[in-house]
This record gives C-alpha cells, sequence and structure tokens, in this order.
C-alpha cells in the first residue's frame, strides 16, 4: 500500500481551517488553532501565554495552564504541530498564483530534476555498495563522549543545537511584548493573520463589515509569504521556542530496524530517508543532518520515502528492538 503522509497532512491543516470557518459562521466559541477551546475553557499557544503575561506583568492563570500544557504536549509530540497542524505551509502553497509563469517553469524543472535525481538515487541502491568512508561513518555515527561533547564538531551548528535567527526573533518577541504592554508579534503571526483573514470574510458575506483590515490583514499576509519564503526555517519564533523544549522528546522518534535497511542489511547506498525530510534531518545518518532531531516534526515523510520499509515511529523504542541513530541525542 503506497504511504504518503503529506497528503493527509495537507488534509489535517484544511480540515481545522473548515471546522474554524464553521465556528466563526455559528458562533460555537471554538476559537482557533492559536487559542483553541469551547465556552469558558481554552488554551493559548505557548506565545501567546508567555506574551499574556509578559504583556500584563504579572502572572496569569489562564496563561500558566496553558503554559504547563503546551510545554506537556511538545515533550511528547515535539514540533508535530508544525508539521501536521500549522496553516503556514498551506499558506505559503499559495505562492504559485503570484509568481511569474517562467519562474515557476524553473522550479518545477528544478523539482523534476531533484526527484530524478532520488530516483537514480535510490536505483543505484541495488547495484552501488557503501564505500570504506560511507561504513565508518555509519559505524561511527554521532555519538557523544564521556563528557556528553558531541562527537562531531559540526553537530554544534545545526539548526535547533545551536543560537539561529529564529532565537533572537523569539527574544525580540518576547521582549517587544514587555516593553510595549501587547502581543506584538501576534500583528504578524501568519497563524493568526490567516485566521484573522477568515473571520473579516466571513464578517463581510455576512454582516457587510468592510473595514481597513479587509486589506491590510490579507496583504500584510501575501507579503510574509512572497517575501520569506523561509519563515519556518528562519523567522519562526513559534518553531524555535517549540524546538528548544522538544530537545527532551524521547517519543515517536524514527526508528530504523537495521535489519532491513539498505546501508545496514545489504552495505549498499540508499540515502532516500535524509533526501526526504524537510527539515535536513538524516536518520541514518544524524552527523550529516542541517538540523538537530528537536527539529523533527514527526511528518513521516522519512518513513513513506524508506524504499525498504524499515523506518517507524513507534511511541517508545523498546529496549533490545533495532534503532536509528537517535539514540546519540540521550
Amino acid at each position: 500500500m503506497k504511504r504518503n503522509s503529506k497528503t493527509l497532512r495537507t488534509i489535517t491543516a484544511l480540515a481545522i481551517v473548515a471546522i474554524v470557518f464553521v465556528g466563526f459562521l455559528t458562533n460555537l466559541g471554538i476559537g482557533t488553532i492559536s487559542a483553541p477551546g469551547i465556552w469558558d475553557i481554552s488554551i493559548l499557544c505557548p506565545l501567546g501565554a508567555l506574551g499574556t503575561m509578559l504583556a500584563s506583568k504579572m502572572m496569569v492563570p489562564r496563561a500558566v495552564v496553558s503554559l504547563v500544557i503546551m510545554v506537556a504536549l511538545i515533550i511528547v509530540f515535539a514540533r508535530a504541530f508544525c508539521g501536521w497542524m500549522c496553516l503556514v505551509p498551506l499558506v505559503q502553497k499559495l505562492r504559485g498564483i503570484f509568481t511569474k509563469p517562467e519562474k515557476q517553469a524553473k522550479a518545477a524543472k528544478a523539482k523534476a530534476a531533484k526527484q530524478a535525481d532520488g530516483k537514480a538515487a535510490e536505483a543505484a541502491a541495488d547495484i552501488a555498495p557503501l564505500t570504506e568512508d560511507e561504513k565508518a561513518a555509519l559505524a561511527t555515527g554521532c555519538e557523544k563522549d564521556s563528557k556528553g561533547l558531541a562527537g562531531c564538531a559540526s553537530c554544534a551548528k545545526k539548526r535547533g543545537e545551536a543560537v539561529d535567527a529564529r532565537h533572537f526573533v523569539l527574544g525580540g518577541a518576547l521582549l517587544s511584548t514587555f516593553i510595549f504592554g501587547f502581543p506584538v508579534f501576534c500583528l504578524v503571526c501568519p497563524i493568526g493573520l490567516t485566521f484573522a483573514t477568515i473571520l473579516l470574510l466571513v464578517n463581510l458575506f455576512a454582516q457587510g463589515d468592510v473595514t481597513w483590515s479587509l486589506i491590510v490583514v490579507p496583504a500584510i499576509l501575501i507579503a510574509e509569504v512572497l517575501l520569506f519564503k523561509k519563515w519556518c526555517h528562519k523567522l519562526c519564533p513559534l518553531s524555535a521556542f517549540m524546538s528548544l523544549i522538544a530537545k527532551l522528546n524521547r517519543t515517536f522518534k524514527p526508528t530504523i530496524d537495521n535489519a532491513k535497511c539498505l546501508e545496514t542489511a545489504q552495505g549498499k547506498k540508499c540515502g532516500a530517508c535524509g533526501r526526504a525530510c524537510e527539515e535536513g534531518i538524516d536518520p541514518r545518518h544524524p552527523e550529516l543532518s542541517e538540523a538537530a532531531w528537536s527539529e523533527c516534526t514527526k511528518c513521516r515523510s522519512c518513513v513513506d520515502a524508506c524504499p525498504a520499509h524499515a523506518i517507524s515511529m513507534p511511541l517508545i523504542a523498546k529496549k533490545g528492538e533495532p534503532v536509528s541513530l537517535v539514540e546519540n541525542e540521550k
């Protein structure tokens, strides 16, 4: 059976939009993905909860409860919100509408070439054995020494391990909230802007409510989609916050069955799981990854891409079970 988690993730995001849209139309009071709930019971996004307390300069019980709940969910599911619920990837699909035809053709050609290279690499796995260097890398991995220090110097430079641009945006968002007394980042948050646009459209068609916001809010959202193509990896403070907490995550990690993996079982090249990951994580070779394990969004792209069906994502990897190099995070 063909697995396609990407389609399922898109359907999930669209379902969330539909639910919120119905909620706005029927006044059910279910909130949005930034503040979901029912009646008087609701929770805030972790950044919103922190912002609420910093803006008021006091402990707010609702914000504290929301923050604790969200932190617990991040510890269990890491950045799964980014992979399955966040609307930014969905909105970014609209970028093609504003892209010139020649650029679209060029992008399509580049994507086709990348896919062709990937298929060629997978085909080569049937005939190309691992080199001695690749065998050494597979055996050594990215383990930590007796002092708990990373075994390869590049680990500290990975997104999610070292401080990156997102952490500065996170710090700036919280500091500006404290100084100005209101959550400044919420004014430009693409998730908030998406739901604000939905609400404005509902008010337009239901009540004929026309305001400047109907132009300004979608305009800001479109500008972010067009100008900040690397929003999630370079700017998003929420992803930065989640990746910090996700360092405690030990569940639903990609687990590789070495008895099935083409590299360990047959000594042949593959790398399909690493190429499939949009976050730049290579489950088979963490030392080659662009990002740390805390950046994993549980999207299951690596599971779908594995030609040997050697990757799974169990709740917790059992002791004695063939596992991937995720143990190097411990």
